[in-house]
């Protein structure tokens, strides 16, 4: 069979229009932020949103099947151009979501926003696919699902790399408007290269393949929805539990295209190589999916990535054997993508809904291994000639001494892999290899490493009432008795501690500690405006702050999550508030909308400490934002904005802000850490601003110079970085602040 003299245009018309689907999606994060934040729940929200709606578009490629592929192209361009009407790119103007409703709401947010542009790109995909298979000469289409990940993955990868940091949102947004009209003009080429008037079904050289089974659509179903789920339990697993890495969840996303890429291609060797890998590497890095203390390293991060990789490649590559006949080629991307709807609303919707933590990940990784291709890696039944009813038996034994190994291994588990505990943790691994070819034997050796790894103290903690889940993020509460303290984790940061040895609980720690900046500036409070100050507090944590409160001072919270609420006013938990400030008020909701709606000059001291994990709440540090702020605080007000991170370089955006606006603006780097045994204070870097250079002198009594840091009372200048871009909320990139040494390493406590 000849090949299709162009092939090159189908090509391009599917790498364009895929490339512009993975613009359009950071871009419309990257707007919608001031509006948002930037939880992983939000970018979870956000992908269930992508896949619903590439699910109506690959159904409606699959119902434009039943046309000749003229009126298929009229259709379709017809409504190209109606979609056109929701360009250039923007925010749809909807209120704000009452606290609690953000999941319900972020979805409407974007379908309201991109949702018609969207649809019409997402059919454009297999519609081409299509067109290109009603030409006999074509040959097989199934490889132009590759080049359109290749697509899908280039746009993804060049957002954060090239588009944020060089341009502002408008400039990108009539930038992938000029895409669209792009695209328009090479699916139009694409119809006109069609052999017009030719029924798509009719044209096709497979006309009597019989529809695919119920069962094997079923089966298609499965195989989709796991690798899907498994991306996005991925990222919150490690935004979670590993490492909150910076632009962490363009990683999975991008290698879960990746895997089309290879699955779908010509190099089935490739394929093969990844299907015989991946039960190995499931049961490797699977069996630390239900640790949740946290493996803390880049190293685990990574080799998490590569599990999603290569099951990724395997599953797909599974599905690539499976495919239909090309008359069938709609119906089998309708229910892949199905598949992909069906993961997301599992790890997405359902899972912060049912679970207290990150649940989601073991069982998709269960599932992987109920539904990967399992190869017999060590074929020893084959080798000694035992009979099926001999290896059964001795699998079964195995399968037995792996559950006696794993109960040694829960009964002497102390918190990390290493001692008896890795030697134990290898022997359950190894009849894992051993018995990969019975899948009845290799999904429970894979449960019982996770359960042995970590999964027991996991699961136990569930049955207390010490975590608990939101869509911000996971809390888990706990103590620690020899050293008498209490900590609030989220994720892998601690977000509060408190002393439980009698007469140290109201003392203030981690990075509010009185040689912290904000301790400094609040323990003078009264000397800097007076014994009514009034402060307003954004992000709450365990309630630390609320103890420097003084009788008279009027104070108020700003907290996004009503889960953080309750933790922080339950006593069995923490008693800052309850002892402190239990009539302070607490105002719900995202802080820069909440401000913004109080009258103005409401207070002397705003504090701004609103760090999920280490993702930095970029539209809180913007112009807009800073001016929100400013407007809050009275004359000679002070706005201290909490910097501590280990991946970004904070200052150089505040010191910025602060000379366009002509401030003043110091930092107080605590070094950390200072404990007695009870209580602790960490390393802390806190950002003063005033508008007079007058009243920075009164608060910081003289900047020193940045050699003289290790003073325990200095404040010094911020660093000044040439030619830095002030952040605002149409152009702001992390890349430029970005410490790429720090990527690398163990995680801090």
């Amino acid at each position: 069979m000849t090949q299709s003299p162009r092939r090159w245009l189908f090509v391009l018309t599917i790498l364009v229009g895929s490339f512009l689907l993975f613009q359009v999606q950071p871009m419309v994060a990257r707007m919608v932020l001031p509006r948002l934040g930037g939880a992983p729940a939000v970018w979870n929200s956000a992908m269930l949103v992508y896949q619903a709606l590439l699910l109506a578009g690959y159904a409606y490629a699959h119902w434009l099947g039943r046309f000749a592929v003229r009126r298929q192209a009229v259709i379709h361009l017809v409504l190209l151009l109606a979609a056109a009407l929701w360009l250039p790119i923007g925010v749809a103007a909807l209120p704000p979501p009452a606290p609690g409703q953000e999941v319900l709401w972020v979805p409407l947010l974007l379908l309201a926003s991109i949702g018609p542009v969207f649809f019409a790109v997402s059919a454009q995909a297999p519609l081409m696919q299509r067109w290109f298979a009603a030409d006999t000469r074509a040959g097989d289409p199934y490889y132009l699902y590759a080049a359109s990940n290749l697509g899908s993955f280039a746009g993804l990868i060049s957002y954060p790399a090239l588009v944020e940091p060089n341009l502002p949102l408008a400039a990108q947004s009539w930038g992938w408007t000029a895409g669209y009209a792009l695209l328009v003009l090479l699916v139009a080429a694409a119809a006109g290269a069609r052999r017009h008037g030719a029924a798509a079904a009719d044209a096709d050289g497979d006309a009597d393949a019989p529809r695919p089974s119920w069962r094997r659509q079923l089966h298609w179903l499965l195989i989709a929805a796991v690798p899907s789920g498994l991306m996005l339990s991925t990222t919150t697993h490690l935004t979670t539990d590993i490492v909150a890495m910076p632009l962490l969840w363009v990683l999975p996303l991008g290698l879960y295209l990746l895997s089309f890429v290879i699955a779908f291609s010509t190099f089935a060797r490739v394929t093969q190589l990844f299907t015989l890998l991946a039960p190995a590497t499931l049961l490797g890095v699977g069996g630390l999916g239900l640790l949740s203390s946290g493996g803390g390293s880049m190293l685990v991060a990574f080799a998490s990535l590569a599990m999603l990789f290569v099951v990724a490649v395997a599953l797909h590559g599974y599905l690539y054997h499976l495919r239909p006949a090309p008359r069938h080629l709609t119906l089998f991307y309708l229910v892949m993508s199905a598949g992909g709807v069906l993961g997301g609303l599992f790890a997405a919707l359902a899972a912060p809904l049912l679970f207290d933590w990150v649940y989601e990940h073991p069982l998709l990784i269960l599932a992987a291994g109920a539904l990967l291709p399992l190869p017999a890696l060590l074929p020893w039944a084959a080798w000694l000639r035992m009979g099926r009813r001999t290896a059964i038996a001795v699998a079964a034994v195995l399968l037995g001494a792996a559950l006696l190994l794993t109960v040694r291994m829960v009964q002497g588990w102390t918190g990390a892999l290493e001692g008896p505990a890795l030697w134990l943790a290898a022997g359950v691994f190894a009849v894992g290899l051993l018995v990969t070819g019975w899948r009845w034997a290799y999904v429970p050796v894979l449960a019982m490493l996770m359960i042995g790894v970590g999964g027991w103290d996991t699961l136990r903690n569930s049955f207390t009432d010490m975590r608990v889940r939101s869509y911000f993020g996971v809390y888990t509460v706990t103590d620690d008795a020899w050293r008498q303290q209490r900590r609030l984790a989220h994720g892998t940061t601690l977000h509060g501690l408190q002393s439980t040895a009698p007469g140290r609980e109201r003392e203030p720690t981690t990075y509010y500690g009185h040689h912290s900046g904000v301790g400094m500036v609040l323990d003078k409070a009264e000397r800097l405006v007076g014994p009514r100050a009034a402060v307003g507090i954004v992000g709450l944590g365990a309630g630390t702050l609320s103890c420097y409160r003084r009788p008279g001072q009027r104070w108020t919270i700003f907290e996004i999550d009503p889960v953080m609420v309750r933790i922080a006013r339950d006593p069995r938990k923490f008693t800052y508030l309850a002892e402190c400030a239990g009539d302070t008020p607490i105002i719900i909701g995202d802080a820069r909308l909440q401000i913004e709606k109080l009258p103005p000059a409401q207070f002397d001291i705003l504090v701004i400490d609103a760090f999920s994990s280490d993702a930095i709440p970029l539209h809180l540090m913007t112009r807009e934002a800073i001016g929100i702020y400013a407007r809050a605080l009275k004359p000679g007000g002070i706005l201290l904005v909490h910097i501590s991170n280990r991946f970004f370089d904070l200052e150089p955006v505040l010191d910025t802000e602060a000379r366009a606006r002509g401030w003043a603006a110091a930092i107080r780097i605590d070094p950390g850490p200072i404990g007695d045994g009870f209580t602790e204070e960490t390393g802390s870097s806190w950002v003063a601003l005033t508008a007079t250079g007058e009243r920075m002198e009164e608060l910081t009594g003289g900047l020193r110079p940045r050699k003289d840091a290790p003073d325990p009372d200095a404040w010094v200048p911020l660093k000044r970085r040439a030619g830095f871009e002030r952040w605002t909320d149409d152009y702001a990139s992390t890349l430029p602040v970005l410490m790429w040494k720090n990527l690398i390493g163990k995680r801090e406590e």
